[in-house]
C-alpha cells in the first residue's frame, strides 16, 4: 500500500512537472511572440488588411546656371478607383464619363476590374482642377482623387533636345529628363486604409499619409540667354537659307561646360506625341556624323606646330592642285593662290597647303592627333545617343585617304566632338569632357548638394602651341576666309568649313554641301567656342558666306551678355569690297536735326521723338559700328 501511494506521487510529480514544462514553454513562446516578433507580426497582419494608394513625388525642377526655370511641375490631379468599395458601378461610372467627357463604357471596365486600386487610364490621368474638384463634390465611395502634376516647359520648344520629356507617370524618355531620371524622380509616398479580404474599407479604420521624397533639382551650365541668342540665329537661318537642318553647340573652352547647345527642326516637349520621332529622337549636336570640310584643318594645323613639321612665315607656292598617288587634289580657288606664306594657308583655307603638312606628319603620327583630339570616340557627355563617327583605318589609309583627311574629307565627325577638339586647341592644349549638369540642389532648402566639376581627358598641346594656334584663327577672321564673322573689339578666331555630302551610294552629292564655322573669343583669354552647321543651305553654299556671319552674331550679343571688356589690340579687319569696313559712330547729341539732314552724312539714321534737337543716340557716340548700321537718334526739345 505505502509502495503504491509512493508510485501515485512520481506519477503525480512527473504529471506536474511536464504541465509546468508546457506552460513555461507557453510563456516563452508568448513572450516571444509578444515581445520579439511582435512588431514583424503587426506588420505583417497589417499588410493583410492594408491597403495603399500611391501619392506620387514632385519631379525635380531644371534650371539654367543662373537659376532660372526652364522646366517644373504644375499640378495635375488625377483619379483612381477601388472597384471593391464601389457598390453601384454604372452609376458611378456614369457621373465619372460626364465630368470626364468621355463615354460611360469607357469608364466602366476600370470600376469592374479585379484589382485593389485602379487608375483611370488616360482619361482620368493628369486632368484640371475644376474637373477634380466636381468629382471630389460628389464623394463616391471608391473614387478618390489623388494629386499629381505634369512637367511644364515655359519656354516652349527652346532646348529641347536637351531637356527632352516625359511620359505619363512623370518617368524620362528622352534627352536629360532620361539621362537622370533617377535622380530627378524622387520616391514616390502613399495613403494607407485598412480593407479586409475584398478590399473593403473596415469601420472605424485610421488613413495614414506616408509623404513622397521629392526629386532633386538640377542646375544646368546652360546659359539661358545665350540659349536664346543661339536659337534666335537658328531661326534666321532657317527662314533666310531654307536647309534641311542647322546645328549650334556654344561651350566654355576651359571647363567643357555647355552654354548653349540647339538644332532645327525643333518640336515642344510638351507636345512630343504630335511630332516626327525622326525629330526628337535625334539629338543633332550630338548624334549627327558628317564630313566637317575645312574646320578639321585646325587639328592639322595643331598637330603640324606641335611636331614643328611648319614655321608659319615659310612660303609656299600654290598653282591650285597638289598631286597625289596619280590624283590631282584641287584647291577651292581656282588658279590657286600662287604665293603664299602658311600663315595665308591658313587664312586661305588652302588645301594643297594643309595636304603638304598631312604629309609632312605622316599617316601615323596625324592618325594619332586625331585620336588625341578626342575623334572617332564618344565625348562622354551626359546625353544618351552621342555618336562616335568614323575614321580611316591605318590599313586603309594610302597617300590620297592621308591628303584628304588632312583638310577634313573622308572622315566623319560629329558636331561635339569637334567643339571639344576646337576648344582645346585654343583653351591652352586641355581636352575636356563636355557636360551639362552643373549641381544638384535640395529643392526645400535650394542648397547644393553635389556639383559636378569639370575633367579634363588629357593633354593634348603645349600652351605654347595653343597660344600660336589662337593667332592663326584670329587673323583667319581679320584677314582671311572667316572675315564675315569679325566683331569689332572682340579678337574672334575662327575657320570655315564647307564639305561635300556623301550620297547613299557613297558618291559625293552636286551641290548639296554642310557649311560650317567654328568660332571662339577673345582670342587672348577665350571664354566662349561657337560651332555652326547649316545642311544644304538654298543659293550661295560657302561657310564663309553663310555660317561665319551667324557665329559672329552669336559670339558678338554672346560677349556683351558676358560683359566681357572689349580688347583694343585686336588685329585690324583686312579691307576688303567683299565686307563692310568698322568705322567709329559720329556725335550727334546737342546738333539740329534739319542741318543733319541736310548735311554730307551717308549713314542711314532714323529718329524717334519730337524735337529738333537730338538729345540721345544708339549706339553711342564713338562706337565702332560697321558701315551702313542703321543709328537711332532720340529727338527733343533744348
Amino acid at each position: 500500500m505505502k509502495s503504491l501511494l509512493v508510485l501515485h506521487k512520481k506519477r503525480l510529480f512527473i504529471i506536474f512537472s511536464i504541465a509546468l514544462f508546457v506552460l513555461i514553454a507557453l510563456l516563452g513562446r508568448l513572450s516571444f511572440v509578444q515581445l520579439i516578433q511582435g512588431s514583424w507580426l503587426t506588420g505583417k497582419a497589417e499588410n493583410l488588411w492594408g491597403r495603399d494608394i500611391p501619392f506620387s513625388s514632385k519631379r525635380g525642377r531644371i534650371l539654367d546656371r543662373n537659376g532660372e526655370l526652364i522646366a517644373y511641375n504644375i499640378s495635375s490631379p488625377s483619379v483612381m478607383v477601388v472597384p471593391a468599395q464601389i457598390k453601384d458601378k454604372e452609376g458611378t461610372a456614369d457621373k465619372l464619363a460626364n465630368i470626364l467627357q468621355v463615354p460611360a463604357e469607357k469608364i466602366l471596365p476600370f470600376v469592374k476590374k479585379k484589382q485593389l486600386i485602379v487608375r483611370i487610364t488616360p482619361y482620368g490621368r493628369k486632368i484640371s482642377e475644376e474637373k477634380a474638384e466636381q468629382i471630389q463634390g460628389l464623394q463616391l465611395p471608391g473614387v478618390v482623387v489623388t494629386e499629381d502634376s505634369k512637367r511644364y516647359y515655359p519656354y516652349q520648344s527652346l532646348a529641347s533636345h536637351l531637356l527632352g520629356f516625359t511620359g505619363i507617370d512623370n518617368q524620362g524618355l528622352a534627352g536629360l529628363e532620361l539621362e537622370y531620371n533617377k535622380q530627378l524622380q524622387g520616391t514616390p509616398g502613399y495613403i494607407s486604409f485598412s480593407a479586409n479580404a475584398r478590399g473593403e474599407k473596415l469601420p472605424g479604420g485610421v488613413d495614414r499619409f506616408t509623404p513622397p521624397k521629392d526629386g532633386l533639382d538640377l542646375k544646368l551650365t546652360i546659359d539661358l540667354n545665350i540659349q536664346k541668342i543661339m536659337e534666335r540665329e537658328l531661326d534666321q537661318a532657317m527662314a533666310q537659307y531654307q536647309p534641311e537642318n542647322v546645328i549650334a553647340i556654344a561651350m566654355e573652352p576651359t571647363t567643357g561646360e555647355i552654354l548653349g547647345m540647339s538644332s532645327r527642326p525643333t518640336y515642344r516637349p510638351d507636345q512630343y506625341k504630335t511630332t516626327d520621332p525622326l525629330i526628337y529622337n535625334r539629338n543633332l549636336p550630338i548624334w549627327k556624323t558628317y564630313e566637317p570640310g575645312s574646320t578639321f584643318k585646325i587639328i592639322t594645323l595643331a598637330a603640324a606646330l606641335q611636331e614643328k613639321k611648319v614655321n608659319l612665315k615659310q612660303g609656299f607656292f600654290d598653282p591650285g592642285f597638289i598631286a597625289v598617288g596619280g590624283s590631282r587634289l584641287r584647291c577651292w580657288k581656282s588658279g590657286g593662290h600662287g604665293s603664299q606664306t602658311f600663315l595665308e594657308v591658313v587664312e586661305n583655307s588652302c588645301n594643297p597647303g594643309f595636304v603638304t603638312l598631312g604629309q609632312r606628319l605622316g599617316k601615323e603620327k596625324l592618325l594619332s592627333y586625331i585620336h588625341q583630339f578626342g575623334f572617332g570616340q564618344k565625348t562622354g557627355i551626359d546625353l544618351n545617343g552621342e555618336a562616335k563617327g568614323i575614321l580611316f583605318k591605318p590599313s586603309r589609309m594610302g597617300p590620297v585617304e592621308l591628303a584628304t583627311t588632312a583638310f577634313g574629307q573622308g572622315v566623319a565627325v560629329t558636331p561635339i566632338q569637334q567643339v571639344a577638339a576646337v576648344a582645346a586647341t585654343v583653351n591652352g592644349g586641355k581636352l575636356m569632357v563636355p557636360h551639362l549638369a552643373k549641381q544638384w540642389m535640395n529643392p526645400e532648402s535650394g542648397k547644393a548638394v553635389s556639383t559636378i566639376s569639370p575633367t579634363m581627358k588629357r593633354e593634348v598641346l603645349r600652351p605654347e602651341i595653343s597660344e600660336a594656334v589662337r593667332a592663326a584663327l584670329e587673323s583667319v577672321v581679320a584677314r582671311g576666309s572667316g572675315r564675315k564673322a569679325f566683331v569689332d573689339g572682340y579678337r574672334v578666331g575662327g575657320k570655315t568649313g564647307t564639305a561635300q555630302k556623301v550620297g547613299p551610294n557613297g558618291t559625293y552629292l552636286k551641290n548639296n554641301h554642310i557649311v560650317s564655322f567654328i568660332g571662339f573669343a577673345p582670342a587672348d583669354d577665350p571664354k566662349i567656342v561657337v560651332y555652326l552647321a547649316v545642311d544644304n543651305p538654298k543659293g550661295i553654299q560657302f561657310g564663309g558666306v553663310v555660317a561665319a556671319p551667324i557665329v559672329g552674331n552669336i559670339i558678338g550679343d554672346s560677349m556683351r551678355y558676358m560683359k566681357v571688356p572689349k580688347r583694343k589690340n585686336q588685329i585690324p579687319p583686312e579691307e576688303n569690297i567683299l565686307y563692310d569696313p568698322i568705322i567709329a559712330t559720329p556725335n550727334f547729341v546737342g546738333q539740329d536735326m534739319d542741318k543733319i539732314r541736310n548735311s554730307l552724312y551717308t549713314i542711314p539714321i532714323e529718329t524717334v521723338g519730337k524735337g529738333k534737337v537730338v538729345i540721345s543716340q544708339i549706339p553711342r557716340a564713338g562706337e565702332r559700328i560697321k558701315k551702313g548700321t542703321v543709328i537711332r537718334l532720340y529727338l527733343g526739345d533744348k
